[in-house]
């Protein structure tokens, strides 16, 4: 036994462990996907706010090229540089204005006629409007940054090298595409340092919005309304799952504890439901199954008149459990008759000697409906009882209305036990099939009336109502009563109000105890009534 224990905690233990690997797994998969899922979220809104600051920036390039063009000064007069300057000053992202003719820098207001490059520049883009592009020219430098240019006529103006200095979040590094008319694409410069990784140039995320995947990394676009530039922001992935690593491990241990609680209890109610079943079966073999009796007194006197025999088990593991279970797990495996003959057994050998000195007493015995389908059943409780020396009348079988219906079987069994002289108690009567022809066409003596009816009593529930039904079909038919389930002194006034005799069982008159203490509960009960009734005492514990 301590070696099948063993087996079953480790079994359990690395099931536990392999669900909670598995659920680390899952939950870093799911974890993983969220993460990715908010920093394409991210990256979109960086995106879309680039894209929108490239706007800004396209209107406000092109509103000063246009005043460049329509100047009223002299051509690179110093009234017209003076006038540059302004532009220059008012504007918000331009850090240079001023005259280019045929690639070559005429004139500046930010720099000096002499520091003039001389140098033909060549134009890397055009755009639909006419606006030529000049990318990273050494023109204006400030530490290591580059100018961008734009042209339109003889006028340009340059980008200020620190655009996109507060544009940039900590993760996101933005790429600015320009398409040309031709549908070729230019990225004409790499406005955050960190960019790496890059996909190649005809990658289509970069010239349309959209979001995509691309060599680690993660992308989203935001295209301008005209259509022909476009930004794009990015972070590898390994990047963003680092920056919410805390999310990502917190999906982890959720999914790992998840997976491991989940394996533990099934484990524990499959290796319970299974070592119920082989532990049940064993304590059948070794006769460790035991009955314990609850009294069955007279309503009006107060006496003990009989006892129902109770099945009761305490496994391996020292729990007890329920009949109700039990019973239930022996039926589904189909060795619920082996605990029937084994309370048959135990009941006749307790009670034997008592049932023989008294033959009004009534031992009542739960049968379930494999029993009464089971041709085995009669010749057992026969054979069981003349081994015993006990009468039939004093061995009392107790059904449920469920176990007979609609199976002609079950009902001829209980048509012979009638006739050998049994009593047939209907257990639970009121919660299964009860009808009046059903009663008449078995051979019931007693209904036992089920403890939710009794429950009832001095609420408000529906079923106290059915209860005067149910004692007057008992009487026209002159069937005894048995109410089970009586616990307090309310509930034993109602029925002591019916006309008809009313026979009790509950706490209020006793628990189901073992035989020897039984024995002595109705050996002080006779004591009691021995100068009213001529019955043989027991001698008292």
């Amino acid at each position: 036994m301590r070696h099948t224990s063993k087996q079953r905690k480790l079994i359990t233990v690395i099931a536990t462990t392999i669900a909670a690997a598995m659920g680390l797994s899952g939950g870093y998969l799911i974890g993983r996907a969220l993460t990715l899922r908010m920093a394409e979220d991210k990256l979109a809104q960086d995106a879309s706010r680039a894209a929108a600051h490239e706007e800004a920036f396209g209107e406000e390039a092109r509103a000063v090229l246009a005043a460049l063009n329509t100047s009223p000064y002299p051509y690179c007069s110093d009234a017209e540089l003076a006038y540059f300057r302004k532009l220059v000053f008012r504007a918000k992202y331009l850090s240079d204005v001023g005259r280019m003719h045929h690639g070559l820098i005429v004139c500046s207001a930010e720099m000096n006629r002499a520091d003039l490059p001389d140098v033909r520049y060549r134009a890397d883009y055009s755009e639909p409007d006419g606006i030529s592009l000049f990318g990273d020219l050494p023109l204006f430098r400030d530490g290591n940054a580059k100018g961008v240019l734009l042209q339109q006529d003889e006028s340009y103006v340059v980008y200020s090298p620190h655009l996109w200095d507060n544009q940039s979040t900590t993760s996101s590094r933005f790429l600015h595409t320009l398409i040309s008319s031709s549908g070729q694409q230019y990225n004409p410069r790499q406005f955050n340092q960190k960019m790496n990784g890059l996909p190649p140039a005809s990658a289509k995320i970069l010239i349309r919005d959209g979001q995509a995947r691309i060599g680690g990394n993660l992308y989203a676009t935001r295209c301008s309304v005209r259509g022909y530039q476009c930004v794009s922001a990015s972070i590898p992935i390994a990047e963003a799952l680092d920056a919410d690593r805390a999310y990502l491990i917190g999906f982890m241990i959720l999914g790992g504890l998840i997976g491991a609680l989940s394996s533990l209890f099934c484990c524990l109610f499959y290796l319970h439901h299974r070592s119920m079943v082989q532990q049940l079966r064993r304590a059948i073999s070794r006769d460790k199954l035991w009955v314990a009796y609850q009294p069955i007194a007279d309503l009006a006197s107060g006496r003990i008149v009989g006892a129902e025999a109770l099945a009761r088990w305490v496994d391996e593991e020292g729990f007890t459990v329920g009949p109700s279970v039990f019973t239930k797990v022996a039926e589904t495996h189909g060795f619920v008759s082996s605990i029937t003959r084994l309370v048959v057994r135990h009941a006749l050998g307790d009670m034997g000697a008592m049932l023989r000195s008294h033959p009004d007493f009534r031992l009542s015995i739960n049968v379930t409906a494999v029993d009464l389908r089971d041709p085995r059943f009669l010749p057992m409780l026969e054979h069981s009882m003349e081994t015993a020396g006990v009468p039939a009348r004093n061995v009392v079988i107790e059904i449920t209305e469920s176990s007979t219906a609609k199976h002609e079987i079950a009902k001829e069994t209980i048509r012979q036990l009638s006739q050998r002289g049994h009593s047939v108690h209907i257990d639970d009567f009121g919660t299964g099939y009860s009808s009046l022809s059903y009663l008449n066409e078995l051979s019931i003596d007693t209904i036992k009336i089920d403890q939710s009816f009794t429950q009832a009593i001095g609420t408000e529930a529906v079923t106290v109502g059915i209860l005067p039904q149910i004692l007057a079909m008992a009487k026209a038919l002159k069937l005894h009563v048995i109410v089970e389930g009586v616990e307090t002194l309310e509930q034993a006034r109602y029925f002591a109000a019916a006309a008809q005799p009313i026979f009790v069982q509950g706490w209020l008159y006793g628990h189901a105890v073992p035989a020897e203490e039984f024995l002595c509960l109705l050996a002080e009960d006779e004591k009691k009534a021995r100068a009213a009734e001529a019955v043989p005492a027991i001698q008292a514990c």
